[in-house]
């Protein structure tokens, strides 16, 4: 019977882990720059502490609350002596005592307003944190894109350029072409595989760290490309006004960028520090009480009890305890009162408001300046996405003249006016141009992303965003042109 219960409590515990394994291996076949931000972020060591953190001093603050309320507490004690001339005594005590604030000055609620601005300072940096992380992904991401789409080109060139060079070779042994040309074309050769293995090198690097950074077992397949004739989000929309789009960004990045909203919680624990200093001097009220039983033998049949209030004054020059105490015993009344005086306790603490104040002063000042940059960033950041569109169409403008020239001189070759090795050369330039279409459209979806992070958009929302203000936008002098 034992052996049969361990047998279906091991059945039980491997069954879970099995069920368990296809839920903890995390397998994508393909994923979009906002899965892999969300990936990235879901995988992240450091997040998943600080989340845990923020989950535990969020539980701790709710306790928090217990300082409203009384506390209780019960002794118990037995104190027997035993005398070599006189009696014994066997003294049996069972006492609770309770102690409750009745008044502090709103320090308790001052207190838990600021542990709740350090939580919500605390909240946004995760978020913070959450972003950075993110974003490294879909910068991965985006490198990864680049560097494939080159080192296609390049291979794809390396292919031309190695038939070229075999015709060279042919022209060689038949007198048409110098061995000199032929010389010129196996070091452009040599220097064009060494840029593809160089490229394949650091594109192995580049997926090793991507994958990394997801979390992942293998490196899924990337939806995304760098589409060389995605023109700006603004020109797709045929909407274009500077001022207006930077006023339309900046109005919601004053509601969304991080930043700002990190200062705010900055100046909110500020306001709740220096208001918790403004009113340390206020005196404390609090009720005591006791009462106890008492006798050398059980049953105990004698009774004490006292009800006192205490009243604490506490600043910088000086300190002050006072305490009143009425009570009883079996059979008496007391009474008592007691007052405790300390001289300059703590005068260094007489410029902490000052120092708070001055805190204050400086997180206000770092909101405004950042809440005046922000029209000028949001205008930067829309105009570096022009800047960008206008690159990517000249560099594609620079690849179909490359083209023709590449035309151009193959007709000279066959005319004699320049060697094959002239025509090698120039089928590099144009790769160079090509590769550099490639980069200008990545530069296009960096800036983009860039503006997107600015107003705390998610990847591909600003399309989203540039719709909703383009009836306000109808002024247009910039759009993409084929």
């Amino acid at each position: 019977m034992h052996k049969e219960i361990s047998f279906l409590i091991c059945f039980c515990f491997f069954s879970s882990i099995l069920f368990a394994a296809p839920n903890t291996l995390r397998t994508y076949s393909s994923i979009t720059f906002a899965q892999a931000a969300e990936l990235a972020a879901a995988s992240s060591a450091e997040l998943r502490h600080a989340r845990s953190s923020q989950i535990v001093m969020e539980g701790a603050w709710r306790w928090g609350i217990r300082e409203y309320f009384p506390r209780i507490s019960i002794n118990v004690s037995e104190n027997d002596r035993l005398h070599e001339t006189g009696a014994d005594s066997f003294i049996k005590n069972i006492g609770i005592s309770l102690d409750q604030l009745l008044f502090d000055g709103g320090r308790i609620l001052m207190t838990r307003r600021l542990e709740r601005s350090e939580l919500d300072l605390s909240s946004a940096r995760m978020s913070r944190m959450a972003n950075e992380i993110a974003e490294s992904a879909i910068s991965a991401y985006r490198n990864l894109l680049s560097s494939r789409a080159i080192l296609e080109i390049k291979n794809s060139a390396l292919g031309i350029l190695d038939e070229q060079r075999r015709i060279l070779n042919e022209e060689v042994h038949l007198g048409l072409a110098l061995p000199v040309d032929l010389a010129g074309a196996d070091i452009n050769l040599a220097g064009a595989r060494l840029d593809i293995i160089s490229l394949r090198l650091d594109l192995n690097e580049f997926e090793k760290q991507f994958v990394g950074i997801l979390g992942l077992d293998e490196l899924p397949e990337l939806i995304e490309r760098v589409d060389i004739n995605r023109p700006s989000v603004f020109s797709s929309h045929n909407v274009f006004n500077v001022p207006l789009a930077a006023e339309a960004a900046a109005n919601l990045a004053r509601e969304q960028n991080s930043d700002l909203i990190e200062t705010r919680f900055s100046i909110t624990k500020r306001q709740a520090e220096l208001r918790y200093l403004r009113n340390s001097w206020i005196p404390t009220l609090r009720l005591n009480g006791n009462f106890g039983l008492s006798s050398q033998r059980y049953p105990l049949n004698r009774y004490n009890w006292s009800v006192g209030i205490s009243v604490d004054f506490s600043s910088p020059w000086f300190q002050n305890r006072l305490n009143m105490q009425t009570g009883g015993e079996s059979g008496s009344l007391t009474a008592s009162l007691q007052n405790g005086l300390t001289p300059l306790p703590d005068p260094a603490s007489g410029y902490s408001v000052k120092q708070a104040r001055l805190a204050l002063i400086l997180e206000q000042e770092k909101y405004d300046t950042i809440l005046e940059q922000i029209g000028r960033i949001a205008a930067n950041a829309i105009e570096k996405c022009v800047l960008a569109e206008q690159r990517r169409l000249l560099a594609l403008e620079a690849v179909e003249i490359g083209r023709e020239r590449c035309r151009i001189e193959e007709l000279r070759l066959e005319l004699g006016h320049i060697t094959r090795l002239k025509l090698m050369e120039v089928l590099i330039e144009q790769t160079q141009r090509e590769i550099a279409v490639i980069e200008a459209a990545t530069a296009l979806l960096e800036a983009e992303r860039e503006l997107e992070r600015f107003l705390d958009l998610q990847p591909g929302d600003l399309a989203g965003f540039i719709s909703e203000y383009a009836s306000p936008l109808s002024t247009s002098h910039f759009r993409s042109e084929p």
